[in-house]
């Protein structure tokens, strides 16, 4: 069984090199020359851990190549993995669907009697039915199928996560394309990987379902934070006491500065878009709290840092741990550390940035802030020291031989991972979020 994956972003990438990885000649088709040449020579034009070894093995080996040509792809595989962005619109808060259209479009005149077309990209609910239909129409001689297989990837742990996932699932309207899909899927589900079949709809609502129940309850926590601040309370106490619950669980309830990232944030906004168009926004209205919440947090951050710092952050230092919007990752995309950072910037500070591994993609977004070669560099000199990218060479450093190299033994953690205690020890004014 041979496959293509139309679109090698971070999802394509991920995907095509961990099929290779699994045994199957995969052929990536790339429009992006740049990008394109760089995942040919065995270079992930982005930070993902044991992704670039992975590429470059199966790219010298042969067994993963990339293209240009749809024509090349239609005649290379019997399944084609669709993996492109679904950005949100310029003109609302729905998904951009443009490009996985623009894929199926470009894809079916060439398809083989058969063929399977798989999405992955994280769509509107109702647009796997569309794209079924019109694939019926494009390609009415070839009799191919479409499927729907929702992705679940986590910045910093993709490989894992797409070689060992916690489930597959498969929307699917025939028994055929869900006998394709286990056949593919065998060395994966061999594992004891659970496999959901279900339809086209639920397929795509899963996906936007998991995101947002993730959102709300990192909104929740934060949420509580806030009034634990006000009544003296401490959330990360509350945190573990409510994490115990097996109904609840204590994953996901670290309070800090919030979400950010290239899904929860839009994906959140797409549901919510899509739940007004089919007549149910009401019953979805939630999300905007959600995301009002997690915007919010941001702002405390800028606020408590101009009140630590005595009402005026004009002139002042600051030093930022973490420009990424996760650990694990260069990805800035609607990173709250890089939004801080910015904010405090535009208020006159001046604003130091260290990120283990997004220097470069920050600065490609704020090239005016000042970014460090170290963590011990950004905090050189600093009035205020804050911790907003949970990066565990942060938390490695001593907090006592820090304080030798700032002007003020300040510092917010915005993670919560900080030994807040031992800093203080240090003689460090030190506070988090809802913290005593």
């Amino acid at each position: 069984m041979r496959v293509t994956v139309i679109g090698c972003g971070y999802l394509g990438a991920t995907h095509a090199a961990c099929m290779a990885e699994l045994g199957y000649e995969v052929l990536g088709v790339e429009i992006d020359d740049v990008k394109r040449h760089s995942l040919a020579s065995g270079k992930v034009p982005f930070y993902e851990p044991e992704l670039e070894d992975l590429l470059s093995k199966h790219a010298a080996s042969g067994r993963l190549r990339f293209t240009d040509s749809f024509e090349e792809a239609g005649a290379f595989g019997s399944i084609h993995f669709v993996c492109v962005g679904t950005p949100q619109r310029g003109d609302s808060l729905g998904a951009d669907v443009r490009h996985v259209d623009a894929a199926v479009e470009s894809l079916a005149p060439y398809l083989l009697d058969g063929a399977l077309v798989v999405g992955k990209s994280t769509v509107p609910v109702g647009t796997a039915e569309r794209l079924a239909a019109r694939l019926a129409e494009l390609t009415p001689a070839a009799d191919a199928r479409l499927a729907w297989n929702p992705e679940f990837l986590r910045e910093g742990y993709a490989v894992r996560d797409t070689l060992e996932p916690d489930r597959l699932v498969f929307g699917v309207s025939a028994e055929r394309e869900e006998r394709l899909l286990r056949e593919f899927y065998a060395p994966v589900i061999a594992t004891g990987t659970p496999v959901v079949v279900t339809d086209f709809a639920t397929a795509e609502l899963v996906k936007v379902s998991a995101n947002a129940f993730l959102a709300t309850k990192i909104s929740f926590i934060n949420a509580v934070a806030e009034v634990c601040e006000a009544a003296g309370g401490d959330v990360v106490d509350l945190a573990d006491a409510i994490g115990h619950d097996a109904r609840i669980g204590r994953r996901f309830l670290n309070a800090g500065v919030g979400f950010g990232g290239g899904c929860l944030p839009k994906d959140i906004r797409a549901f919510l878009h899509r739940a007004g168009e089919l007549g149910v926004e009401d019953t979805m209205s939630f999300l905007r709290q959600v995301d009002d919440i997690n915007l919010r947090q941001r702002t405390r951050v800028v606020q408590i840092a101009t009140a630590t710092l005595g009402g005026n952050v004009a002139r002042a230092r600051i030093g930022v741990w973490g420009a990424a919007f996760k650990p694990h990752s260069d990805d800035v995309r609607d990173s709250p550390a890089l939004s801080i950072a910015g904010q405090l910037h535009l208020r006159g500070a001046l604003v130091s940035v260290f990120d283990p591994q997004a220097n470069e993609t920050a600065r490609a977004t704020f090239p005016t802030l000042d970014y460090a070669e170290t963590a011990w560099a950004a905090a050189r000199d600093a009035d205020l020291l804050l911790h907003l990218t949970e990066w565990p060479e942060f938390r490695a450093i001593d907090p006592a031989e820090l304080g030798s190299v700032v002007r003020r033994r300040q510092v917010v953690d915005g993670r919560y991972v900080l030994d807040l205690p031992a800093w203080r020890a240090a003689g460090w004014t030190a506070r988090g979020l809802g913290r005593r």
